[in-house]
């Protein structure tokens, strides 16, 4: 297929001498070659957002970009030898070689790739996060162009974890007062009545009991966030990491989530514009969780 659509440049050269016309489908520089290849599952069907990043023989990224709705990546790269590595949700990362040479195309083919095991879920029983190698951490605009980076440094939560994950359920707890943006003006306002209103609701919580698995290493927790008086659903975003041993022995068990609220949901309105009739703080915060967890003793 790409061999048709591009063709060598001594390909093209021939169709021209024939009368034909040369692909106007990617143009190839002086010094370079044009790299090519399609991402597909077992039965041969095409690997849906799969991502591709070529790296040259230093190890520096040269170009990184994601599978077309068929699989396929093209693209143009100077002359030179090049690493491929190709990966996808719930498949194992393929990693080749490919030398490009000038004028040349470099199709490699259908990219096999394997199905991956999914990673040992945790034991059923009742665990807790483990708050030293945790992070409740989220992002903020700021007058529309900078994002303001923070995090709550004090928080607890449990997990009862079931012989089926999809019965699982956790509640955790936030100290609103321990919300910190390495500024402490700003913190004071965020404690204030204008934000989180520290005073009157001291505490976030979230309590789910819905895990639902989407593949692979990837599942939806959802459950009902209070935040500022007020009780609203939402849904974690959530990559399970696996299980592992610490430094003492102990069992753990990671995963990554993130969400994003809007301000307004939790009536958290505060609002002061610019002069541009550009706000100060933007309307939605963006939400990242790194969570161990320990069986609980």
């Amino acid at each position: 297929m790409f061999g048709r659509l591009i063709g060598t440049r001594r390909n093209r050269a021939n169709s021209a001498h024939r009368g034909g016309h040369p692909s106007p489908v990617l143009s190839v520089p002086p010094h370079g070659g044009v790299l090519s290849c399609r991402a597909v599952d077992q039965v041969g069907e095409p690997a849906r957002h799969a991502e591709f990043t070529v790296t040259d023989a230093q190890g520096r990224k040269v170009v990184r970009g994601e599978a077309d709705p068929f699989g396929s990546f093209v693209t143009g790269v100077p002359v030179g030898e090049y690493r491929l590595a190709v990966s996808a949700e719930g498949f194992t990362p393929f990693r080749g070689s490919v030398t490009v040479g000038e004028g040349e195309h470099a199709a490699l083919g259908d990219v096999l790739l394997q199905i991956a095991e999914p990673p040992a879920l945790p034991e059923p029983g009742e665990w807790e996060i483990e708050p030293m190698h945790s992070a409740v951490a989220f992002t903020a605009r700021h007058i529309g162009l900078a994002r303001i980076h923070g995090r709550f440094t004090t928080f607890a939560g449990a997990i009862r974890v079931a012989d089926r994950m999809d019965l699982s359920a956790m509640h955790v707890v936030i100290d609103a007062a321990s919300i910190d943006t390495n500024v402490k003006m700003r913190d004071d306002h965020l404690r204030s009545a204008d934000f989180l209103d520290v005073g009157r609701y001291p505490t976030l919580e979230f309590y789910s009991e819905r895990f639902v698995h989407r593949g692979g290493t990837r599942w939806g927790v959802t459950g009902a966030l209070s935040l500022h008086g007020v009780t609203r659903t939402v849904t974690l975003d959530t990559e399970y990491l696996g299980t592992g041993h610490g430094m003492e022995g102990e069992t753990r068990a990671a995963c990554r989530a993130t969400t994003e609220l809007h301000r307004d949901d939790f009536t958290i309105s505060w609002q002061t514009m610019l002069a541009r009739g550009i706000a100060v703080v933007g309307p939605s915060i963006t939400v990242d969780l790194d969570i161990q967890i320990v069986p609980k003793s």
